[in-house]
């Protein structure tokens, strides 16, 4: 599925995870004075396309409105009434790296790192979407990051193209879930699979199930083929029954024009059965247009930072509250008391149906905006009630 992550700053296009099938997502582009990417091409069966997380990108050094806009998503979601970080949290990103020479990332100490590209030892994003992803979460100084003192895990699984095989994503899914992380974010998507009886096509939906089995909250983007070019339904592994999906919206709180619409109804043809709450997707919608990103320090460029939208970004954004209601409820974590198994996911799913904001005059599911928009400190008021 590929996640069409809209930037407004020169950074590669976000991962999109395209299963086993022939839909194609349409990947964002990244306009700069200079450089426009193009579209990545991908195999019918076994491409997974990045999610793009970058369209009509401008890459840039230092803009007032970079901090004033992260704020105000911060206060739109609530970030801004927690006094936590999620120390203590470990997270797993499946992307295409982390570029730990960007001045903004220089302090982290990763817990764990595989590149599943080159098998490189050190370190590196060679595409960038995974460098921005990782900023949202854990970055310093301009731009601080909204769970800045959990544990990193780094999986690349996305080549410098943006793109990466069905087989290999879900390798990486299931290196986090072997490191018993306790949130993995794949802010990347493709085509479902096909269920057959009690068989999957997907290998990446697979690995998905198994980390959730083992109680690890999976969160992943809706999609970015949202408006007239939506297919109809949001991308795998977000459309997963336990997954969280998320989809995207700008600071006043209305969606994104491209976050990509759930189909909760039953069909034939590629057998689906419908979905019922909490699970109708997406779940949710957060942080994802024009919000700001670091750029990864790729080439001859010298811009630190960027703007983007999408719902890759928007992962982040829920990554980042799990780790904050985590800190306060480590019990309910993947090696917690009462964690270790889907039925602690579900319980999570259900308080984030109750803790998001509908939009108004919204009643129940609405098939683009979720059951609402995030809201961490209502998620970890009743996590903690």
């Amino acid at each position: 599925m590929v996640d069409d992550f809209v930037t407004e700053f020169v950074m590669p296009a976000a991962p999109a995870a395209a299963a086993t099938g022939f839909r194609r997502f349409q990947r964002g582009k990244i306009i700069s004075g200079l450089v426009s990417f193009a579209l990545f091409s991908v195999s019918l069966l076994l491409v997974l396309y990045a999610v793009n997380l970058l369209s009509q990108g401008v890459l840039m050094t230092y803009d007032p409105e970079l901090p004033e806009r992260h704020e105000e998503f911060k206060q739109l979601s609530g970030f801004d009434n927690v006094t936590t970080s999620g120390a203590g949290v470990d997270v797993c990103i499946v992307d295409t790296g982390i570029d730990m020479t960007h001045p903004d990332l220089k302090h982290i100490q990763l817990a764990g790192w595989n590149d599943f590209v080159q098998n490189r030892a050190e370190p590196y994003d060679d595409e960038g979407h995974g460098t921005a992803m990782a900023g949202i979460l854990v970055a310093k100084n301009l731009l601080p990051g909204i769970a800045s003192d959990v544990n990193l895990y780094i999986a690349k699984a996305i080549t410098s193209s943006g793109s990466g095989t069905d087989s290999v994503i879900a390798s990486a899914v299931d290196w986090c879930t072997d490191n018993g992380v306790d949130i993995i974010s794949l802010s990347l998507g493709g085509q479902q699979g096909i269920n057959l009886i009690f068989l999957s096509t997907d290998e990446l939906e697979d690995a998905v199930n198994r980390a959730i089995n083992q109680g690890i909250y999976v969160v992943a983007a809706a999609g970015n083929d949202g408006g007239e070019d939506d297919d109809g339904d949001v991308s795998s592994p977000g459309s997963v029954e336990d997954v969280i999906c998320v989809g995207a919206i700008d600071t006043d709180g209305s969606i994104w024009r491209n976050s990509s619409v759930g189909d909760n109804n039953w069909q034939v043809w590629p057998p689906k059965t419908a979905r019922s709450d909490p699970d109708r997707k997406p779940e949710l919608v957060a942080p994802g247009e024009r919000i700001p990103m670091l750029n990864a320090q790729i080439g001859d460029t010298n811009s630190l930072y960027a703007w983007g939208s999408g719902t890759s970004g928007a992962t982040v954004w829920v990554t980042g509250a799990l780790a904050h209601m985590l800190e306060h409820r480590p019990d309910l974590a993947h090696n917690g008391s009462s964690g270790g198994e889907r039925q602690t996911v579900e319980d999570v799913k259900q308080w984030i149906r109750e803790s998001v904001v509908p939009q108004d005059g919204q009643s129940g599911h609405d098939d683009y905006y979720g059951y609402g928009r995030l809201q961490v400190d209502a998620l970890i008021a009743l996590a903690t009630a």
